[in-house]
C-alpha cells in the first residue's frame, strides 16, 4: 500500500515540475514514510475504465523518466501508445497480438506511413507491454508474438569531399563555419552540439551529455579549434555560457535550438548547391571519414555514443572502392 501511495505521489508531480529526479523524489518518499503504516479509507476504490490506460501510461513514464530516457524520447512514447489504444478501443490489459496487427495494418495502409515508421510503433508498443508485465498487470507480451517488421535498409550517402569544401565556402561568418566544422569533427547529435558550454572544453576535448544522460568525450581536429578560437575572440563569454547562445532576446542564459540549427543546415545546402543536407548527415560523415582513415569501428561506435555495433555500420558510407582499398591492405 505504501509503494502504490508513493506511486501516485510521483505521478501527481510529473506534469507540473520540470528538471526534478523523481527517483530522487521516489526514494525520499521512502525515507520519509518509514516507521508509517498506510491503509485506504474504504477498499472500494475503483478506477473508472476510460481512465485506466492514462493511468498505465502515467505510470509507464514515470518509469521510464527515472531511468534517464530523452526528452524527445519520452515525447514518442506519449503520442504513441494513446494513439494505439484509442484506435483499438480497449483497457490496455485487454488487448492481444491480434489488435496490435489490425492497428499496425491500419498505420501502413490508412495512415499511409513507411514501414520504418510501422517498426518504430512496434518497438514502442513492445517495451510498454513489457513494462505491465513487469509490473503484474498483464501475464504476457502480446506485442512479442508480432513479428518484426522488415524494412528494406537504404545505403544513406556520407557528404563527398567536395561537397565538404563547399559548404564551409558557403558560410557567412566565424558561427557557421564553427556548426559544419564541430559537426564533422565530432560526430555529435545536435541536441549534444546546441548544449555545449565553454567550461565542457578543455583543449581539444569536449564533454557531451548523449542520450539516456550519458556522458562521452568527443574531440575537435584541427580545423574544428581554429574556427573555435575565432568564435571564442569574437563573442562576450559573460553573457551566455554556451558557444551557440540563444538570440531570441537580449541577455538569454540559453542556448540556441536544435531547429535552428537544422534550419541553417538546410538553407546552406541551397546555398552551396549540396543536396539532402541536415545534422545528421554531418555525423554519418565524420564516422565514414574516421572509418576511411583507419579507426577502428569499436572506437567509431563509442566516439558516436552508440551502444550497438550495429547501429554503428548502419551510418557508415563505404563504396567499393573503399573495400578494395582495405583488401589489398588488410587480406593475405
Amino acid at each position: 500500500m505504501k509503494s502504490e501511495l508513493i506511486e501516485k505521489i510521483v505521478l501527481s508531480f510529473i506534469d507540473i515540475i520540470n528538471g526534478v529526479d523523481m527517483g530522487e523524489l521516489k526514494s525520499r518518499l521512502y525515507i520519509a514514510m518509514k516507521g508509517y503504516s498506510i491503509s485506504l479509507e474504504s477498499t472500494e476504490l475503483v478506477v473508472r475504465e476510460e481512465d485506466r490506460n492514462e493511468w498505465y501510461l502515467k505510470k509507464f513514464l514515470m518509469t521510464k523518466t527515472v531511468q534517464g530516457l530523452s526528452e524527445k524520447t519520452l515525447a514518442q512514447y506519449a503520442a504513441e501508445i494513446p494513439r494505439m489504444l484509442s484506435m483499438i478501443g480497449k483497457p490496455a490489459e485487454c488487448v492481444s497480438s491480434d489488435d496490435i496487427l489490425y492497428y499496425l495494418a491500419l498505420r501502413e495502409h490508412r495512415d499511409k506511413v513507411s514501414k520504418v515508421t510501422v517498426s518504430n510503433n512496434l518497438r514502442y508498443l513492445r517495451t510498454f507491454f513489457e513494462f505491465l508485465t513487469i509490473e503484474g498487470i498483464i501475464p504476457t507480451n502480446p506485442a512479442r508474438k508480432v513479428g518484426s517488421i522488415k524494412v528494406a535498409k537504404k545505403q544513406k550517402k556520407a557528404f563527398t569531399d567536395v561537397e565538404v569544401l563547399k559548404l564551409r565556402q558557403g558560410c557567412k561568418d566565424v558561427k557557421e563555419r564553427l556548426i559544419v566544422d564541430m559537426l564533422l569533427s565530432t560526430g555529435c547529435r545536435v541536441s549534444e552540439l546546441v548544449s555545449i558550454k565553454f567550461e565542457d572544453i578543455e583543449g581539444r576535448k569536449i564533454n557531451v551529455l548523449g542520450k539516456g544522460n550519458k556522458e562521452r568525450t568527443v574531440y575537435l581536429n584541427a580545423q574544428a579549434r581554429l574556427t573555435l578560437d575565432e568564435r571564442i575572440r569574437e563573442i562576450n563569454l559573460v553573457n551566455n555560457p554556451y558557444i551557440f547562445p540563444s538570440t531570441r532576446y537580449r541577455d538569454n542564459k540559453d542556448h540556441t535550438s536544435n531547429s535552428s540549427i537544422e534550419g541553417f543546415c538546410r538553407r546552406l545546402g541551397e546555398k552551396a548547391g549540396v543536396r539532402n543536407v541536415h545534422p545528421h548527415r554531418f555525423r554519418r560523415t565524420c564516422a565514414t571519414m574516421a572509418l576511411k582513415r583507419g579507426m577502428p569501428v569499436e572506437q567509431v561506435s563509442k566516439m558516436l555514443g552508440h551502444e550497438d555495433l550495429k547501429t554503428t555500420q548502419i551510418y557508415l558510407d563505404l563504396d567499393e572502392r573503399n573495400l578494395e582499398i582495405a583488401h589489398e591492405k588488410y587480406v593475405i
